[in-house]
């Protein structure tokens, strides 16, 4: 693992879903107020533009939280889901094509105690970030950061090997609440038998 940030070109191209697989085993790290933290990325879900109805951008929706999807890839879309939690996305693809990574999980590797209090946790366990909302708890990121390079110091994913193929598992997206062909299909990539993940089936 080395801490080399990833180039814009890794973000630009038009393959989301090769993007959503060589994202699993890179790390996510963020730095806020002199607070460093990071973590493995081991979940992703891909979303592929105006034609994926679990896109925010389907149909080409174009609002004031979803035009950062249409900025060249490289920079956050957070946006916050339910009222509740903030979700951290990857932006890919060339400028006008709405699409995006959600990290779903990280395995901590740096600032854990600092993840502990964003959490009031006191004890670390597998789950602290095994899931989108807990993603941002552990990083510290929120609706603030959106729109972010990723480019930078603030945010940056770095480099690392490729996970092997046969470590990852595909399957459906969570909480797609409609139907047709994009409820079901396998755009969910996680590390196989890492103990990250989140619980969602």
């Amino acid at each position: 693992m080395n801490n080399f940030t990833l180039k814009k070109s890794f973000y630009t191209h038009a393959d989301t879903l090769g993007i959503a697989r060589a994202l699993l085993g890179k790390k996510l790290m963020t730095s806020f107020e002199g607070k460093v933290t990071a973590g493995i990325i081991c979940e992703t879900e891909a979303y592929c533009g105006v034609e994926d109805r679990g896109c925010h951008a389907y149909n080409g929706r174009f609002t004031e939280r979803t035009k950062i999807m249409y900025a060249e890839g490289s920079v956050s879309y957070v946006y916050l889901c339910y009222g509740v939690h903030y979700l951290f996305n990857v932006v890919t693809h060339v400028a006008g094509q709405p699409h995006a990574v959600l990290i779903r999980a990280i395995e901590p590797t740096e600032g854990i105690p600092t993840m502990l209090e964003r959490r009031n946790l006191t004890q670390f366990t597998p789950g602290i970030g095994a899931g989108p909302g807990l993603v941002t708890q552990c990083l510290g990121l929120t609706t603030k950061h959106n729109g972010l390079s990723l480019l930078g110091q603030d945010i940056r994913i770095c480099d690392a090997a490729p996970i092997n193929p046969k470590q990852i598992v595909a399957s459906p997206r969570v909480g797609m609440n409609f139907s047709g062909p994009y409820k079901l299909i396998p755009w969910r990539f996680r590390i196989a038998d890492s103990p990250f993940t989140s619980k969602a089936k």
